[in-house]
């Protein structure tokens, strides 16, 4: 009885994401909402969700409980992803079901449940992963950017003036975080609004230090032009510490990764090969050894991340 069912269960968790997927694409956007979202304004509100929230009530109420929702969108919103918290938790949760669904059709229910983890971890990794890059490529182009706000400044141009240029100079992400600056101003938002806006969306140290200086100046007068000048100096500075950082410690990164990657690729592959000679290790009396197995690779793998997370 157990395969038929879970067969009914697989292709109706499919014809759900069908479905999904096509309302995803076929849906009429408040023209209104989309550009307050496109402009900026949104960002105050968590992720994504602004204007949005209506459609997966029950899924944001849940997240919201437990104090996931605004950090997932959060980090959406950082990883320029235009879905909202609840749809991306909805990925999670079909994921996982569908893991848990493969694993328990081909072996037992605890190695569904196994499958159903690693399945649904997945997303997050790669969010996490579309963060860090979008962060670091945006930190990159931090030197550029304020190289053309100082000649900008010192040529007589104003703050919003230098903004402007930047956007239509500079390529992604830079443009786009500026772009909802200039726009968000023209609406009239504050520039130290604006700007904080921006900073909280990239969620880079060395943004903040610049946004921080430009507030300061804004409010209190002085030589703006003088003060990027002296923090694109410092900003390439910790650049180049954490390029040479991140090549000195490429070796130790990847080991680390192998390490942990290796014996899951392999399970798998004897798992898909031949299920009747792994599902020998989750017997009763045996599942000692694959839980202590994955406990010490993830805190292996945590302590190989602690020593290679150089603080510049």
């Amino acid at each position: 009885m157990i395969g038929p069912l879970l067969f009914a269960v697989l292709l109706a968790l499919m014809v759900m994401i069908l479905f999904v997927g096509f309302w995803r694409f076929a849906e009429t956007k408040d023209p209104v909402d989309a550009r307050l979202q496109e402009f900026g304004v949104a960002a105050v509100i968590p992720a994504g969700d602004a204007g949005r929230r209506r459609k997966w009530p029950i899924i944001t109420r849940l997240l919201n409980g437990f104090g996931l929702g605004p950090r997932l969108a959060t980090s959406l919103m950082r990883a320029d992803m235009r879905v909202t918290a609840a749809e991306y938790a909805l990925l999670v949760v079909v994921l996982a079901l569908l893991g848990f669904a493969l694993g328990a059709l081909r072996a037992n229910p605890l190695m569904g449940g196994a499958l159903a983890a690693v399945l649904g971890y997945l997303p997050i990794v790669y969010l996490n992963s579309r963060v860090g890059g979008r962060r670091r490529k945006l930190t990159d182009q931090l030197p550029d950017v304020l190289t053309l706000l100082v000649g900008g400044l010192r040529a007589g141009l104003g703050l919003t003036q230098v903004i402007d240029m930047v956007v239509r100079q500079v390529p992604d992400p830079a443009a786009k975080e500026f772009g909802r600056v200039t726009r968000a101003i023209n609406l009239g938002q504050g520039v130290e609004r604006a700007l904080n806006d921006m900073a909280e969306r990239a969620g880079s140290d060395d943004l903040d230090l610049v946004v921080s200086a430009m507030n300061v100046q804004y409010e209190m007068g002085g030589n703006l032009a003088e003060t990027l000048d002296i923090i694109g100096e410092t900003v390439r500075d910790r650049i180049r510490m954490k390029r040479e950082i991140r090549t000195l410690t490429s070796q130790q990164r990847f080991t680390g990764y192998a390490l942990a990657l290796l014996p899951v690729v392999l399970g798998g592959i004897l798992f898909l090969l031949n299920p009747a000679y792994m599902s020998e290790l989750f017997q009763p009396g045996w599942m000692f050894l694959p839980i202590a197995g994955a406990v010490m690779m993830v805190v292996g793998f945590l302590i190989i991340s602690k020593i290679l997370d150089i603080e510049v």
